[in-house]
């Protein structure tokens, strides 16, 4: 059952942490994103079946395939985004959107909302990358 958001809902502190409402919220945005993803890998798909044809100057042509490695790179970078996405709408589903993977502690809302695919809070997502680079660097 899904639950109807009021007209200029934003989550805010002030309520209990992942109601249905929140969660809702969440579901719709990360639902819009995934389909404004799928929308503009479709179009690169458009694009690079439309460009397929030769160019005769080497460096038209050069030109050419850069822009379609960055297409290509563009749209592979948008795949692993969607499975992100589709990560966190089954967390959702399960009812467990929200919640720091490593620590079970809440995500903080300013957090979800600028990256709702977030699986860590910012102090565990900070030391993974504090031992990322530790590691990087020996």
């Amino acid at each position: 059952m899904r639950v109807t958001i009021p007209p200029n809902y934003k989550p805010s502190d002030k309520e209990t942490f992942m109601t249905p409402v929140m969660l809702e919220y969440f579901r719709q945005k990360l639902l819009r994103w995934r389909g404004e993803l799928l929308d503009e890998s479709n179009e690169t798909l458009q694009i690079l079946q439309e460009e397929s044809t030769l160019e005769a100057d080497i460096a038209d042509r050069a030109s050419t395939e850069a822009d379609r490695a960055l297409q290509l790179r563009t749209r592979d970078r948008a795949r692993k985004l969607i499975t992100k996405i589709d990560e966190a709408l089954e967390r959702i589903e399960l009812e467990t959107y929200g919640y720091c993977e490593e620590t079970r502690e809440k995500i903080s809302l300013q957090r979800l909302e600028a990256r709702p695919i977030a699986t860590l809070s910012l102090e565990a997502q900070e030391r993974h990358e504090h031992m990322e680079k530790m590691h990087r660097d020996d």
